[in-house]
């Protein structure tokens, strides 16, 4: 893996903030000619640091003003299980990430869902129907505090 020096640092810090800032203010930000940070931007993505763009969107203006953190216990661990676990999981627009995590849970998902009966039909009809899951713990987010 290369090693980032302080200009590739911002080019990241920036890109960050706003992956559709043009290269000219790119540029600008991070102290570099625009060829020069051309070939940094390109050099960073052909390393694979930056992995992909994408884009950040609203949750709420969409209709979806519930968001949860799920804490799933798996009853098994066999990779069959755990495969079609991760394909389900893969699957469903309802769940924004995934966690494998250590402690007593053995995975989280961030889930969004119009709102409480939307959560429970994802629940009683996606998520407790996949067989390797035998439990879920829902905490339900109140606020963003960086997302």
């Amino acid at each position: 893996m290369p090693e980032l020096d302080p200009s590739d640092q911002r080019i990241l810090d920036a890109l960050r903030e706003d992956s559709r800032i043009s290269n000219a203010d790119l540029a600008d930000r991070a102290g570099l000619s625009p060829s020069s940070c051309w070939r940094r931007v390109k050099a960073l993505e052909e390393s694979g640091i930056i992995r992909q763009y994408t884009v950040l969107l609203d949750d709420e203006k969409q209709g979806l003003g519930l968001g949860a953190i799920v804490h799933v216990h798996l009853t098994r661990h066999d990779p069959d299980q755990l495969d079609a676990f991760i394909r389900a999981v893969q699957s469903r627009p309802e769940i924004r990430a995934c966690y494998a995590t250590t402690g007593q849970a053995d995975y989280h998902l961030h889930v969004v869902c119009a709102d409480i009966e939307a959560y429970n039909d994802f629940l009683e009809r996606v998520l407790f129907r996949i067989p390797a899951v035998a439990s879920a713990q829902t905490n339900v987010i109140l606020r963003t505090i960086k997302g």
